[in-house]
């Protein structure tokens, strides 16, 4: 006598398209983790200006962790609107990423408090925000995970093209 096939709930679930395999908690995770280690490149770069009149590194350094705060910052708009959490906390994690690996302390707090568990919201629910523009707009561009991207990759670097003319913070010497 042959066994049945297992019961489909009883396989392991693989993701359906690339974009499941990068939830909202790991995707914070990366660009928190990157965050802190373009600081550590930023302040290794100043120290060999200060030390060893090395000027290009903080044009390279500071580029790109300009680069990646950018995408940090879109990055936890994006999770905090996902995972409804309030205004001040998504400024609140855009505000760590100006302090020095603030963003590493930042999301074990939100790990701990339950702030990145669950997936990407693609459909709507009765929740009251579900209504909102921004709420249409983010599953809008969820079940567009590629168009999402691009428009995300080219935004940044948008802004990054203009903040690069603008100049650095305090200044070019």
């Amino acid at each position: 006598m042959q066994s049945a096939a297992p019961a489909a709930s009883a396989l392991p679930r693989t993701p359906d398209r690339p974009a499941d395999r990068l939830s909202p908690k790991r995707l914070f995770r990366v660009l928190a983790f990157a965050e802190a280690v373009t600081w550590t490149i930023l302040i290794t770069a100043l120290i060999l200006r200060a030390t060893a009149g090395l000027d290009q590194t903080v044009l390279i350094g500071g580029s790109i962790h300009g680069f990646v705060f950018l995408a940090y910052a879109f990055t936890a708009a994006l999770v905090g609107v996902n995972q409804r959490w309030p205004f001040g906390l998504i400024v609140l994690g855009v505000v760590f990423a100006v302090v020095p690996y603030a963003t590493v302390p930042f999301e074990i707090r939100l790990l701990r408090r339950g702030r990145l568990e669950g997936g990407w919201r693609r459909d709507a629910t009765d929740h009251p925000a579900d209504g909102s523009p921004i709420n249409r707009m983010l599953r809008f561009f969820l079940a567009r995970p590629i168009l999402l991207t691009v428009l995300a990759v080219l935004g940044i670097a948008a802004v990054f093209a203009a903040l690069f003319v603008i100049g650095p913070p305090g200044g070019r010497h």
